[in-house]
């Protein structure tokens, strides 16, 4: 289909933008990263923080800005649109099989190296997964609600057909003119169409795919944005960045020694990994790392698929749980204090402040 004749980028400010005042006395962050279904554990997090420190209250209450990638920005926009973190829980306990289904793979008796071959070829051809059952279970959630109809400051990243980097903004700032009047489901779905697991997604004559292409972790996404909209002083800021569990990568002897595509075929992984580590490293430079609470299960030798429904499901909200116990103590420092409310320039909400 034909691309629009337009770019995003030919609507970026040629000045610095106009900081708005900030009258509290800090400024709360949440960050959720991208990781497929493993968006259970971030979810997990956040509803074992409600169960502990809210009484079942929203966590979304006590953060002003959340910026979530692709399964992130699904967690993120759920938070945002008022629903508690056990309620976007269920979505991936729900519907993560539909989402997600066991693929065929050769009933061959060379084992898995054969099939990871099987897999990789057809990855080279084809998207794995058909978006459909994932389009059905946020339509089920969030209807036809727009964007703009969101009342929490929100950053979800993509990127567009001309390949150039897109985050979906709600409309806290006068800036903020274009995003509110998408669909929420539209901006889930722009968010997490991950490259060879789903087809790119369309809207009209626009195309996207997934943000964790270039903002896997979108700390660095938020933390710029809130600089750059209000009058905040960087040491003031707060941020909790919750990951969707960690890698423990090194380089293969196939990538050392002979290079290739099969032998590379892991590299979306590594820029991911490393995008994380530097956007994590950048923010802790700007605000202090005493200021940013990262929460992550520890890498591991048999780390969960992005697709691994079923291991995801059995492990990630235990491990949720042992983090939060571990971490307590500076994570009831989030949930002390309910953030004031959101004031929107344009859209549904202008009215409210």
């Amino acid at each position: 289909m034909q691309q629009p004749h337009t770019r995003r980028s030919q609507g970026i400010l040629s000045q610095r933008r106009k900081q708005l005042p900030w009258s509290e006395n800090d400024f709360r962050i949440l960050s959720i990263d991208g990781g497929g279904i493993k968006g259970i554990l971030p979810a997990s997090i956040l509803a074992e923080c409600e169960r502990r420190f809210l009484k079942g209250g929203s966590a979304a209450n006590y953060f002003d800005m959340i910026a979530g990638t692709s399964t992130g920005g699904i967690v993120a926009l759920g938070l945002g649109a008022g629903m508690r973190a056990d309620e976007v829980l269920q979505i991936y306990l729900e519907h993560g099989g539909d989402i997600f289904p066991a693929l065929w793979t050769p009933p061959i008796p060379f084992g898995n190296t054969f099939r990871s071959v099987y897999q990789f070829a057809r990855d080279v051809a084809v998207y794995r997964y058909n978006r459909d059952p994932l389009e059905r279970a946020l339509r089920d959630r969030f209807g036809n609600k727009l964007y703009g109809a969101i009342n929490k400051r929100l950053n979800i990243p993509t990127f567009d057909g001309f390949n150039e980097v897109n985050v979906m903004k709600t409309p806290h700032h006068p800036d903020f003119r274009l995003d509110w009047q998408e669909e929420i489901v539209t901006v889930a779905l722009a968010t997490s169409a991950a490259p060879t697991f789903f087809s790119t997604y369309r809207n009209g004559t626009r195309h996207f795919a997934d943000g964790g292409v270039w903002a896997n972790n979108p700390i660095m996404v938020a933390l710029v944005d809130v600089l750059s909209c209000f009058d905040v002083n960087r040491h003031d800021i707060d941020i909790l960045s919750l990951g969707c569990g960690d890698l423990d990568m090194k380089m293969t002897d196939g990538q050392i020694k002979r290079g290739g595509l099969f032998h590379w075929k892991t590299i979306i992984d590594s820029a991911m990994h490393l995008q994380s580590q530097n956007a994590l490293g950048q923010a802790g430079l700007l605000i202090g790392r005493e200021r940013l609470l990262r929460l992550s299960s520890a890498p591991s030798l048999t780390p969960i698929a992005l697709d691994d429904f079923k291991r995801a499901r059995d492990e990630l909200p235990a491990q949720a749980k042992r983090l939060v116990e571990e971490n307590a103590e500076r994570l009831e420092a989030f949930f002390d204090v309910r953030r004031p409310p959101v004031t929107f320039y344009h859209g549904p909400l202008v009215c409210q402040s």
